[in-house]
């Protein structure tokens, strides 16, 4: 197994980052505008739409303001049953944020293309939580023609 890994520091609190990360409306305001569902209940399913495709993922373990975790249940054969982890600490006056997304059979080229969107995406959280306004699909930063 292989595994995506970021860190990235955001002025802010955790807390405020947390909030990014488990209410509908913070994780269109910097992942998906086309993002449904329950991110605050274990057990709850998200649903995010991209032009090129969609995810669903389950919340498989929550700690405000310290940790969430995702698990896929939907989506590209290469992500479904894999994990995206959240870790957030409190370094000052920045959440700092451990991201993981793990459980890939092998690093294939869909993998390369994911690791440098995710980058892209938290970069966009860290946009949201520090000025308001993030860049979601589709005002992602695209890279390829997979987007």
């Amino acid at each position: 197994m292989v595994n995506i890994l970021h860190r990235v520091a955001i002025k802010s609190s955790t807390a405020e980052v947390y909030s990014a990360l488990t209410s509908a409306e913070g994780l269109a305001g910097w992942w998906a505008t086309d993002t449904t569902g329950k991110g605050n209940d274990v057990g709850g399913i998200l649903q995010f739409r991209f032009a090129a495709g969609g995810f669903d993922l389950k919340v498989i373990e929550l700690d405000p303001g310290k940790h969430v975790q995702w698990e896929v249940v939907e989506g590209p054969e290469e992500w479904v049953g894999t994990r995206v982890d959240w870790s957030l600490q409190q370094a000052d006056d920045y959440a700092v944020v451990m991201f993981e997304h793990r459980g890939w059979k092998e690093p294939v080229e869909f993998m390369y293309h994911c690791s440098t969107k995710w980058a892209i995406f938290l970069m966009s959280l860290k946009s949201l939580v520090e000025t308001g306004e993030g860049a979601p699909d589709p005002r992602d930063v695209k890279i390829d023609n997979w987007n």
